[in-house]
């Protein structure tokens, strides 16, 4: 197993250049710092699990976790949110203490709770972003500062983010709308019920579902899309609205949260008869949708490992120094119909 001493001799610097790199301490020229970080990534280099504890200790390391789902009725963050519990009962011993918040998809309310993240300590933060240009500056401006960013759940462009763990949203866009294709013959006129247009993963879900049709499936016709800001009871009227404007409308897709009340809408409005619904997430009520016949099926992306994950993977980032090889941890995308519920 390679050491601090040895990555020293063969960067050519001291031990306590090393230990300021791969922990943080800072008065390291930046050609050095990336000369040091390089040799410790290409061998393998691994801090014991002893040193890591005393050093997360020594640093009181405090993580800033900021999620959405805030004012919502969207259960899929009750399952991020257990991830998160697991990783705090873990690096408890190793005195790391973890800041939970949620936000709405307002991104000066994301912004106002990072700086409050802030004036209370945080080495790095864990974010569900807004995808917009606001909070992309923000995360650059806590990377001058030294604090790192990942994003879990849902992505942001154009930022210096560390890393990235949640779904492949495109490719699970694609792959509901190649299973739309499968059971409406090809042929449907089709609605899409999402989150919000300033999420980047309800965006590239819609990317991917709107390519696939558009290339294989040319006869399913996309009538519109609403927003329903994972409320559930904006869902109901924003579907039922929908439902009303398109007597002929006959597939549903529903891209992020809302999926229990748009399903209501279509069955008090008496469509289901004739509805192919896709969804994404799995939860009890879903499942009961799964089994009365009201939904097709349901695309799953493993929210306790989005939970879970991140916060392990910035921790060693925090007490080694050393980034994650791939910035991308895209979770599984597995489809759940009546048979595997």
């Amino acid at each position: 197993m390679i050491t601090s001493k040895e990555i020293a001799a063969l960067a050519g610097v001291s031990r306590g250049t090393v230990d300021r790199v791969l922990n943080h301490r800072g008065a390291v020229k930046p050609e050095t710092e990336q000369r040091v970080r390089e040799i410790a990534r290409e061998l393998n280099y691994q801090p014991n699990k002893a040193g890591m504890a005393l050093a997360a200790q020594k640093k009181k390391i405090t993580i800033g976790i900021l999620l959405l789902g805030a004012n919502s009725n969207n259960l899929f963050w009750n399952d991020v949110m257990d991830g998160v519990t697991y990783q705090q009962r873990n690096l408890s011993g190793y005195g790391c203490r973890i800041l939970v918040r949620q936000s709405s998809f307002d991104d000066q309310e994301q912004i106002d709770i990072i700086d409050e993240f802030v004036k209370d300590g945080i080495n790095g933060l864990i974010i569900a972003p807004c995808n917009t240009p606001k909070i992309a500056r923000k995360i650059d401006e806590l990377f001058e500062m030294g604090i790192p960013t990942a994003t879990t759940n849902t992505d942001i462009q154009n930022s210096k983010r560390l890393f990235y763990v949640g779904s492949n949203y495109y490719e699970s866009g694609c792959v509901a709308g190649g299973f739309m294709g499968l059971i409406t013959g090809g042929s449907a006129k089709a609605g899409i019920v999402t989150g919000s247009s300033m999420v980047f993963c309800h965006t590239e879900r819609i990317g991917g579902f709107l390519n696939t049709i558009s290339e294989r499936y040319p006869h399913i016709e996309l009538l519109e899309i609403v927003e329903n800001h994972d409320d559930e009871l904006k869902s109901y009227h924003v579907t039922c609205q929908l439902l009303e404007k398109y007597p002929d409308l006959n597939a549903l897709c529903f891209t992020a949260a809302g999926v229990h009340a748009g399903c209501q809408a279509v069955l008090d409005l008496k469509r289901e008869k004739d509805m192919k619904i896709i969804c994404f997430d799995v939860n009890n009520p879903v499942k009961e949708l799964i089994r009365q016949g009201v939904i097709s099926a349901t695309i799953c992306q493993q929210p306790f490992q989005q939970g879970s994950k991140p916060i392990k993977l910035l921790f060693n980032y925090l007490t080694t120094g050393i980034a994650p090889e791939n910035p991308l941890f895209y979770t599984n995308a597995f489809i759940k119909i009546y048979e595997n519920l």
